[in-house]
């Protein structure tokens, strides 16, 4: 009876493990190369239109996050324009979430960038297409960040 009640059980949570990996696998919506091609394709669209003088190098260290390293140099307010160091960093690393320690990140001029008519413009439709690939990202943070580029994307 004992070996019976194993057998069930271990059914059971087979089932259960299989069940889960499934209903996992099709909720999670876009793979990470689904992602990865989605902003190259919108860097590449963008990444001319970007102003480079004045650009500053820096090396990701333990703990940061893009969002950190923008409020770093562009001011505690500013934390969501992350993308601009994205996108001129495009060539190091393409989803924002997957940065590691070590990446030598470029940082463009934020006030730079603004301050040029035709760049700005640009920024507005940049931050936009940035804020509909974070519609399908199913992290935490994705649906806050949304929300903060759309705002960026009202006030440019």
């Amino acid at each position: 009876m004992k070996k019976m009640f194993e057998n069930v059980l271990a059914g059971m949570l087979a089932a259960g493990l299989l069940f889960s990996i499934i209903s996992c696998a099709s909720s999670e919506g876009l793979s990470q190369e689904e992602f990865n091609e989605d902003f190259a394709e919108v860097y590449s669209e963008y990444e001319a239109s970007l102003i480079l003088d004045g650009a500053q190098a820096y090396t990701v260290k333990t703990g940061d996050t893009l969002s950190s390293i923008a409020k770093t140099f562009y001011g505690e307010e500013r934390g969501y324009y992350f993308p601009i160091i994205m996108l001129a960093s495009s060539d190091v690393i393409l989803d924002p979430d997957l940065i590691t320690p070590g990446m030598n990140l470029i940082v463009p001029d934020l006030d730079r960038n603004l301050a040029n008519p035709e760049t700005r413009k640009q920024m507005k439709f940049f931050f936009k297409d940035i804020a509909d690939i974070y519609e399908e990202k199913t992290t935490t943070n994705a649906p806050k960040t949304r929300r903060e580029l759309l705002k960026i994307t009202e006030e440019l």
